[in-house]
């Protein structure tokens, strides 16, 4: 085995620098540190950078997706239509509702949902909801959906969606609602954080509402001189308002989004360019009319060329120093989606045999030459000591 590098490569690391340091500093002296005038910015900003009528900040998109349902009246006993390709909090949301999550299978080229799938299903069931999932930072086929859907409201999963275009409309705007992510690992972070955005008046202000408590009036504004200690809970609400802390760092990483974009885009394309003739691999897929968030590189390894198939080469990966994951275990695989709904394997051919294929390199816009040449070197080096004869 050829020696990569001394030292671990992270496979995500947030891109901050002493411009974050000061801006969450010059919260904590202020003395304000909850929910206030940092968060009003940052949802202004990020309407703005979307194109939507309103953003609400919240704690986690999963805080955002569960909003959604909640304001759609989503209750126990509807179904929601959603992919299994994906990350846990996409389906648990629909759980917290009391509702079941109707799995749909995925393309699989894009991995995201496969309209054919979605018509069908849509033939025998009855949804409340639909919600997409942009896997990787690629879009769906949103207007096709739309058009299936009809009436049937939508609330994009965009976790991985930052700033993902669909030919030249921002996703953000599309929808009944859109949910984006600022997890650590994410294209733009707050450490933890999510956004809510929508066109809709009455949904807006429901949201806002029950991510505080339930409380009727801005809740952060009682110990303010503005404010009043009076107020009216008008649901049972949840605790999942955003931090000004947080929102100060989303400020500066709104301001630094295109760059860190395009740092993305070039390693990628490095990716392409190095890996875009080996047989063993298949490299993303992307429309070139859509914006690709590259929030994930995903290769596919063709399993019979490589020895060991994909779990080796993601250890070898590893050996060599190199960070890596895979995305994602799909959740009819998982214990409690089988034993809650009887699903097996075969249930969704195309995302079980996908996964079984999938790993993501490193990209993020922290990465300098030296790390992407070196994941470079460790892909080709693995692929030479583990080529299937």
């Amino acid at each position: 085995m050829a020696k990569v590098r001394d030292r671990f490569l992270p496979f995500a690391l947030p891109d901050t620098d002493e411009a974050e340091v000061t801006a969450v500093a010059d919260v904590i002296r202020s003395g304000w540190l909850t929910t206030g005038t940092q968060v009003r910015a940052f949802e202004a900003a990020f309407a703005t950078l979307v194109g939507a009528k309103h953003a609400i900040a919240v704690n986690s998109c999963t805080a955002a997706m569960h909003l959604a349902l909640e304001s759609l009246g989503v209750k126990p006993g509807d179904k929601v239509l959603t992919t299994p390709y994906t990350f846990a909090a996409t389906a648990e949301v629909i759980r917290y509702m009391g509702a079941d999550p109707l799995f749909v299978d995925v393309r699989a080229d894009t991995l995201n949902l496969d309209m054919a799938a979605v018509a069908t299903a849509l033939k025998k069931h009855h949804v409340a909801a639909i919600i997409p999932v942009h896997i990787a930072g690629e879009p769906c086929e949103m207007d096709a959906l739309r058009e299936i859907a009809g009436d049937i409201p939508i609330v994009e999963d965009a976790a991985h969606a930052l700033p993902t275009r669909l030919g030249d409309r921002m996703i953000g705007n599309l929808s009944r609602f859109t949910c984006f992510s600022f997890y650590a690992t994410k294209t733009l972070s707050t450490g933890e954080g999510g956004m809510i955005t929508t066109n809709d008046d009455a949904a807006a202000d429901r949201c806002r509402i029950m991510s505080l408590h339930g409380i009727s009036r801005d809740a952060w504004k009682r110990y303010t001189a503005e404010g009043s200690w009076a107020y009216e809970i008008i649901a049972p609400g949840y605790k999942y308002n955003m931090t000004d802390m947080a929102a100060a760092l989303g400020l500066v990483q709104l301001g630094k989004l295109d760059a860190m974009w395009r740092r993305r885009v070039e390693i990628a394309q490095r990716y392409d360019a190095a890996f875009g003739g080996r047989s063993e691999l298949e490299l993303p897929t992307r429309n070139a009319a859509n914006q690709h968030a590259w929030h994930l590189y995903m290769l596919r390894v063709d399993n019979a060329k490589v020895r060991g198939g994909r779990d080796v080469f993601a250890e070898e990966m590893k050996k060599r120093n190199i960070g890596i994951s895979v995305h994602f275990i799909p959740l009819h695989l998982h214990p409690y989606y089988k034993e809650t709904y009887g699903y097996k394997p075969e249930a969704f051919p195309t995302a079980t045999r996908e996964f079984r294929r999938e790993v993501s390199l490193p990209i993020y816009s922290k990465m300098t030459d030296a790390d992407v040449e070196d994941v470079i070197a460790a892909v080709l080096d693995v692929l030479e000591h583990h080529h299937a004869a």
